[in-house]
């Protein structure tokens, strides 16, 4: 039998994951199919745990991640403190551990694809949900001066700054409380999934030097980017290299190999 993998989500149709694992699979002559899952909303669990039956592994989506966290019976390092899974592998006792690659996959492609040190940058984090999460502390790892998280709901943004407080340089705010440019603005809403812009100052893009990252990811410039090159920022970076790149650290955990991220990363764009 072949080894069975997927990704599960709501809404899926629009997933490319399908397509990069089976580019890795064919790469690293690894045996393996892998498809895409559309779950209920009100029943993941029951999705997630009928696929797990015979599949090894699923990666999890919006708006699921923070449940995924839940379910699983174990958490590596990086999805314990996040709160939020998006990565599950079937352990050979039939328990399963969670893992969170996204922000190792966040940080590799601004770092190694796009070219961007983050040492010593002041950072806006756009969003509190399960996507931020994942990205707080290997954001802060990668040594920035600052790390400020906004939400429209500042309670959510002052719980997750709190919760990463040991880790570095973290604070909070609500949306239009900074006016001052950042170095770095990030996306972590789905608003641009939905042609929607976060109520942020258009003060925080310097002209020619702050870069905006969308972790979202479409065929056309998300509503975000678009808004971003008005301001003139100095490079606007979708969310499908983070994509590719989180998915390589999760087929790493699931087969013991790296798959090359820069070819398929080629063929996609």
């Amino acid at each position: 039998m072949t080894d069975r993998y997927a990704v599960i989500g709501n809404p899926i149709g629009h997933s490319k994951s399908p397509q990069i694992h089976r580019m890795f699979a064919e790469q690293t002559g690894e045996a393996l199919t892998y498809e895409a899952l559309l779950a209920p909303l009100d029943d993941f669990a029951g999705t997630l745990r009928g696929f797990l039956v015979e599949g090894l592994g699923v990666n999890v989506t919006v708006p699921f991640k923070e449940q995924a966290w839940a379910l699983v019976d174990s958490h590596t390092p990086a999805a314990e403190r996040a709160g939020a899974v998006n990565t599950i592998q079937r352990l050979d006792d039939g328990s399963l551990l969670g893992d969170n690659t996204d922000g190792k996959g966040l940080v590799r492609d601004l770092q190694h694809n796009a070219g961007l040190s983050l040492a010593g940058l002041k950072i806006l984090l756009v969003g509190a949900g399960g996507a931020a999460r994942g990205v707080v502390q290997p954001l802060l790892a990668a040594g920035p001066s600052q790390l400020c998280i906004v939400n429209r709901t500042v309670s959510k943004a002052e719980e997750l700054a709190a919760l990463f407080a040991d880790q570095g340089p973290v604070s909070a705010a609500g949306f239009r409380w900074i006016e001052e440019p950042v170095d770095l603005i990030i996306n972590a809403t789905s608003a641009s999934l939905a042609g929607d812009l976060p109520d942020i100052s258009p003060n925080l893009i310097r002209r020619g030097h702050t870069w905006c990252y969308d972790m979202m990811y479409a065929s056309e410039a998300t509503a975000f980017n678009r808004w971003a090159a008005e301001q003139g920022a100095a490079r606007c970076v979708d969310g499908l290299g983070m994509l590719v790149e989180q998915a390589a650290e999760a087929f790493l955990l699931w087969r013991g190999v790296r798959p090359d991220t820069a070819s398929v990363l080629k063929a996609f764009r």
